[in-house]
């Protein structure tokens, strides 16, 4: 026979005569609302899934949708993180931006200001769209210095851009995360010089939001 018994928000203590075993809820982020800016593929979109697995809310963000893809001309969309988002039993909603360009990503947190009664929790900063600018096997005197510097607005710029404009939602509530991903780019060599500095850039960058922030 098992008995089940309220012990706090969200948790249960199930007992039978072999063991004692909490259950926490199955959806602990349900009332929370993530931003994942850099969310069509890869790592945005896997912790996407994972945080609409929780029952978040997750805006997602990226340049490539069914109607047009970004300069990486991959096939992956933000329609289609989304969707997966919402098939976890969050819910996921894909807004087209270019982090590049500041009036997309002020229209962007004004939106989830507004849709979301100024709620967000969660900022992660996974925005890249780099690899066709990114040499690999080529010494890096010998690299596009153009693609170099273009390496460094996609992957250090935007990161600062989206989370200048995001903070002041955080901050307001008086609790949430700010989030970078990066790779093993950002402390060893790899790819060259402009590829390790936006990799290190963004260990950097969390540190220095970290520091700001109240």
């Amino acid at each position: 026979m098992t008995r089940a018994g309220r012990v706090g928000p969200g948790s249960a203590i199930l007992s039978d005569a072999s063991a004692t075993v909490r259950v926490m809820t199955e959806q602990p982020l349900r009332d929370h609302v993530a931003l994942v800016a850099g969310g069509t593929r890869g790592a945005g979109r896997a912790i996407a899934e994972e945080l609409g697995s929780s029952g978040a809310t997750v805006y997602v963000t990226g340049r490539s949708t069914r109607a047009g893809r970004s300069e990486m001309n991959r096939p992956e969309t933000i329609e289609e993180t989304a969707e997966r988002v919402t098939a976890r039993g969050g819910t996921g909603i894909a807004v087209q931006v270019d982090h590049t360009d500041p009036a997309q990503v002020a229209e962007l947190v004004e939106r989830i200001s507004t849709e979301q009664d100024g709620r967000l929790d969660l900022l992660v900063n996974d925005i890249w769209g780099g690899d066709p600018l990114t040499s690999w096997d080529t010494p890096f005197w010998e690299h596009d210095l153009r693609n170099g510097l273009r390496i460094q607005e996609l992957g250090v710029h935007t990161h600062i851009l989206t989370s200048w404009h995001a903070a002041p939602l955080l901050v307001r509530q008086g609790r949430g995360l700010i989030a970078f991903t990066s790779s093993p780019g950002a402390v060893c060599y790899m790819h060259g010089p402009a590829y390790g500095a936006q990799k290190g850039g963004r260990g950097q960058d969390g540190r220095r939001h970290g520091g700001g922030l109240p």
